[in-house]
């Protein structure tokens, strides 16, 4: 199908696309030199042809970083990583969702106050009704799904365009909140499962044993995937950049993982913090879902095809009512989970809840990732680099002592140069 969006470039099996230069398959046992050397030629060839992918995410956030360490090297400290991580959680939840979206070309304005009504509905069944946890957030994401699917329906079927749905439901969610939390009083959130998410640590053996089964998966699906390529006869993924990629991982994940488990309290006989942070996890299965259902099935396939173009995908027999539809019902899902990591961050849920700055970050972060607002091109994974982008933005302009107003103004700035580099990369792979 053509209308399918091309790959990210860290992959090289974009090689197997008209259009693309194919990576030579060198008689016999290429040397890791030349593996390297060829793979690398590879990327570069894919960048100077628009497709950047998360490079500027990275390259930003690696620039963000030591800067602020470099400034105040109290942002590179246990606690405040720990901080960074939990902050940005929500958000990223969130902007996972609108990824989805955004690959059709469409937006969700209502996706932070549908997170609000998530969360209270969760906070009222927890408090005031005694439901059980599981129960509640059972619940909040069904509400979620209902919320996406009446958003959805009178985008695909009704016709409206998802920016004037999602503008009138933005504005009456708010509404949906102060009823809910009958007009403005603040529900606590006691139940301590709920609590953990956001609040509490995994013990540092757990830690460093996720770790190691993270790595272990993902060297068996790298390998796995080349082989599979091989076996059709595309140009395998050479072993030293294999080695290169699952090593990298292993580094900056053994380093995170030592960091989160130091000791982070201030009075040990108080309180204990070490360990990751329960949410990271649960960020971390999220993405793992997100993409294999946009990478491995079917349904994935039609969504990029769908957001390419939809006349093309209409005629090739895919429902493009369906698709809209289920983008519109797992963005509100998602975003249902944004509003307990919230609840559970703040131990309560207000009318605030969802609302002020939750939705523009996080859009800014899906876009600020690699995820183009122009439908057809992007990832779950850029939802977590942008998240953290912005996250690093607000923390460490915080920790220099700058007001809301000079963080908002650099967040809003950052936002329109990745969008910027969106839009010359579309062109330049257009004219390639």
């Amino acid at each position: 199908m053509t209308a399918l969006a091309p790959e990210q470039p860290e992959q090289p099996e974009h090689a197997e696309k008209p259009g693309q230069p194919e990576v030579p398959r060198a008689p016999g046992r290429p040397t890791a030199a030349g593996g390297l050397a060829a793979a690398g030629r590879g990327y570069l060839e894919q960048v100077r042809g628009g497709e950047l992918g998360a490079l500027p995410a990275v390259a930003g956030l690696v620039v963000l970083c030591v800067f602020f360490s470099l400034l105040r090297p109290v942002f590179l400290s246990d606690l405040n990583f720990a901080n960074l991580l939990t902050q940005s959680a929500g958000s990223i939840a969130i902007a996972m969702g609108l990824v989805f979206v955004l690959l059709l070309g469409e937006i969700d304005l209502s996706a932070g106050y549908a997170s609000g009504v998530c969360a209270a509905v969760l906070a009222v069944l927890l408090t005031d009704h005694g439901w059980p946890w599981y129960a509640a957030v059972a619940a909040a994401v069904l509400t979620g799904a209902a919320i996406g699917l009446l958003l959805g329906t009178l985008v695909a079927k009704v016709g409206i365009p998802s920016f004037v749905v999602t503008l009138a439901a933005f504005l009456g969610f708010q509404g949906v909140v102060l009823m809910l939390l009958k007009e403005g009083t603040s529900v606590s959130v006691k139940d301590p499962t709920v609590l953990a998410m956001a609040n509490d640590n995994l013990s540092p053996v757990l830690g460093w044993l996720l770790l190691a089964g993270c790595v272990a998966g993902y060297a068996a699906l790298q390998v796995r995937r080349s082989r599979d390529r091989r076996g059709r006869g595309l140009a395998g993924t050479p072993a030293a950049l294999l080695a290169v990629r699952i090593g990298a991982v292993l580094v900056l994940g053994g380093a995170a993982v030592h960091l989160l488990n130091q000791e982070r309290s201030r009075n040990v006989l108080v309180n204990s913090l070490r360990g990751v942070p329960i949410v990271v996890p649960v960020i971390g299965a999220l993405l793992l879902l997100g993409t294999f259902v946009l990478r491995r099935t079917r349904f994935g396939l039609h969504v990029y095809a769908v957001g390419g173009s939809p006349e093309a995908a209409r005629r090739a027999g895919i429902d493009v009512a369906f698709i809209r539809i289920a983008a519109f019902v797992i963005c509100s899902c998602l975003a249902a989970v944004g509003g307990i990591v919230a609840a559970s961050r703040g131990n309560s849920v207000d009318p605030n809840t969802g609302g002020s700055n939750v939705l523009l970050l996080a859009v800014g972060s899906a876009v600020i990732g690699g995820t183009s607002l122009f439908g057809g091109r992007g990832r779950v994974v850029d939802a977590v680099l942008g998240g953290l982008v912005v996250a690093v933005i607000q923390n460490g302009m915080g920790l220099l002592g700058y007001s809301s107003g000079v963080k908002y103004a650099v967040t809003g700035s950052v936002l329109l140069v990745a969008a910027g580099v969106d839009a010359m990369s579309r062109r330049r792979t257009a004219r390639r």
